[in-house]
């Protein structure tokens, strides 16, 4: 139940946090989609790298590094890490083609629909009519709850270009569909390996470190988190120019900065105002992905996209609720809320009769 708790408390704290900062980030840098995605794979790689590197003595004592034997082989990870990759990067992307929150949240609560049907067409998974009827009605319920932020929808969508809108719904339709995809591969690679979980040990040298090897291999989700993000670093190499750019459009911003004063040095630092909401994304984006790969070694796909959808609506409530609660359909937003919790409850208690109806 402790590993439950910490699972879902980094799903829902974690995420809701980092959508209400990548919101406010956005809504200033609407063009700072892959500096944003840049900054935190950079973020959880250096934060994986104590666990999964280690150090040998070379020549003249010098540190020599190596990667740890990996639960799973080292192959497994590079469709992932190219899906991953491009998913991640086109979410961010969508923003700077004038996409709002409530329109960004509506396209990605379809993730529901699109994992079902690569269930079904590529993993030959069979679902009940209970199942496909709760998934059905959290979607509903999700375009409601969106629905229900009215002024947000207008003044995002309606003063843009119509061609650059469109672009922006298709960029957003390909995640979609990467992303169910990338769930079917993520699903067939953990049914794989993980039973019999092709760990490779290495033979203690003389120069090796002792904390190398003493401790055993972490848990998958962590070792999934790390290569996903790490392996996918060289990939920005393609798209540095953009990073460059976008860095220097916020750090060159003068409209709204901070200044920080040391007391009794005659030091002072002057930083972006959105700086600290960069950072913050940055961090609570590691939370959110730590409880979502904990999340996807436990449960399928499906579910894993049924918890995310329910935490996209509870951070649009709660964006609603906190800052934009003047021109909200109230009744709307709560009819959405209840058909999600409905949706959720009626998906869960479908799921354990069929598992029952196949043991009998």
């Amino acid at each position: 139940m402790a590993d439950w708790a910490a699972t879902f408390g980094l799903v829902f704290g974690g995420c809701c946090s980092n959508a209400l900062t990548l919101e406010r980030v956005t809504s200033e840098y609407p063009k700072a989609g892959s500096l944003i995605t840049f900054s935190q794979f950079l973020l959880i790689s250096l934060h994986g790298l104590p666990k999964f590197v280690s150090f040998t003595r070379g020549p003249l004592n010098f540190p020599i590094p190596h990667l740890r034997p990996r639960r799973l082989p080292f192959t497994s990870y590079l469709i992932q890490v190219g899906l991953f990759y491009c998913v991640s990067l086109l979410n961010n992307l969508a923003f700077g083609y004038n996409i709002p929150m409530p329109v960004h949240i509506i396209f990605r609560s379809g993730g529901l629909v699109v994992s079902m049907l690569m269930g079904w067409l590529l993993s030959r998974k069979s679902y009940t009519i209970s199942q496909v009827l709760s998934v059905l009605i959290v979607t509903v319920g999700v375009i409601l709850t969106t629905l229900s932020s009215n002024r947000r929808e207008e003044t995002a969508s309606l003063g843009s270009p119509t061609s650059r809108y469109l672009m922006g719904i298709g960029i957003l339709t390909l995640a979609l569909i990467l992303s169910g995809f990338l769930g079917v591969v993520q699903d067939k690679t953990l049914a794989s390996y993980t039973a019999h979980p092709p760990v490779r040990t290495k033979p203690k040298t003389a120069g090796s470190s002792p904390s190398s090897d003493a401790a055993g291999p972490p848990d998958v989700w962590e070792e999934s988190m790390f290569y996903l993000h790490f392996l996918a670093l060289p990939l920005f190499f393609s798209i540095r120019h953009d990073l460059t750019v976008q860095a220097r459009a916020l750090f060159a911003s003068h409209a709204r900065v901070t200044t920080f004063s040391v007391p009794r040095v005659a030091m002072q630092f002057t930083l972006p105002a959105v700086l600290p909401a960069l950072l913050a994304n940055t961090f609570t984006q590691l939370l959110c992905t730590a409880g979502v790969n904990r999340l996807t070694t436990r449960v399928p796909a499906l579910t894993v996209t049924l918890v995310l959808v329910v935490r996209k609506a509870v951070s649009l409530v709660l964006s609603v609720v906190l800052f934009d609660g003047s021109d909200v359909t109230w009744g709307m937003l709560w009819s959405g809320a209840f058909l999600v919790f409905a949706g959720t409850v009626g998906y869960t208690v479908s799921g354990r009769t069929s598992k029952k109806d196949k043991k009998e």
